[in-house]
Formats: C-alpha cells, structure tokens, sequence
C-alpha cells in the first residue's frame, strides 16, 4: 500500500492558568500581547506579525526557523481567519500553514475558556490536515504545548 500523503489528526491540549478569563482572552485578543508569545520565539526569527481580531479577520506570522530546528532558515507563513469569538469564553480559528510558499497543512484551532474557581482551564481543540512535509500532529501538538506554556508565561507579567 502506499505512504498517505495526507494526514488527519484531532488533538487536546489544556492548561490551567490562575487569571480570569478575561486576562486570559486579552493574551489572545491584543496584539501586543499575543506577539510577545505566539510570535516572538527563541527559534525564529519573526518578519512579520499582524492581527485583525474580529469574526472574519486575518492573523498573519512569517518567520524563518533558527539553526537547531528541524527547518533552519526556510520561511513557514501562518494565515488564519477568525471564524468565530465569543468574548472571554472562545476563539475559533481557520488556517494555513506553507514551508517555502508549499501548503503544508489546514487547520480548525478552538481555544475554549472556563472560568474556575482558581482562574481558567483553556482547551485547545486542533483539527489538523497534514500534508507532505509538514512535520505531522505530533510536531504540532508539541507546538501548541510550548505555545501555552508561554501563554502562561505572558499572563504571569499581569497582576490579576
């Protein structure tokens, strides 16, 4: 049989984090914010970052990967649209990833805020098509863990 060229993957990723969901949803919604941890990583060097937050606004990030990471140096471009926000509570996301201007995969991303009695347990759904190249689920899901914990990283500068 031959190699599947395209993989469908559904994974969880949740954390805890002791702010409110609104803090929570602001690390999300602002830009400023946002970038300090979704964009500005230690393996890559960001060219660009813009965020139009509303339902039907684009999310963009262009970034070449630094040595030591499994693309040095090639150009991975990120675009989402916001399908759908729900203040303090959700944020559902559509997106592309390309490697070199190749499609590499597609992507449903819903991050689900519940409010808790120490703050706000957030649950990223990720439903994923995989192409060639792509690095599959398992390099992204430890993506989206490593993007988390800077999520909680970010919120830790704000008093509550």
């Amino acid at each position: 049989m031959p190699e599947p060229n395209v993989i469908h993957n559904t994974f969880v990723v949740e954390r805890s984090y002791p702010k409110s969901p609104e803090k929570v949803f602001a690390a999300f919604s602002d830009l400023a914010k946002k970038s300090r941890w979704y964009a500005d990583r230690d393996s890559t060097n960001s060219q660009e970052f813009t965020m139009d937050f509303r339902v039907g606004g684009v999310e963009r990030l262009q970034y070449k990967l630094k040595p030591g990471t499994p693309v040095a140096g090639m150009t991975l471009v990120n675009e989402g649209r916001f399908e759908d926000i729900v203040p303090n509570q959700r944020i559902v996301t559509s997106s592309t990833m390309d490697l070199e201007g190749k499609r590499i995969s597609v992507s449903l991303v819903t991050i689900e805020l519940v409010p808790t009695a120490k703050g706000t347990d957030l649950i990223c759904t990720h439903q994923g098509t995989f192409f060639e190249n792509s690095g599959g689920p398992e390099m992204r899901k430890e993506g989206w863990r490593k993007l988390l914990e800077r999520l909680g990283d970010e919120l830790g500068r704000f008093e509550e």
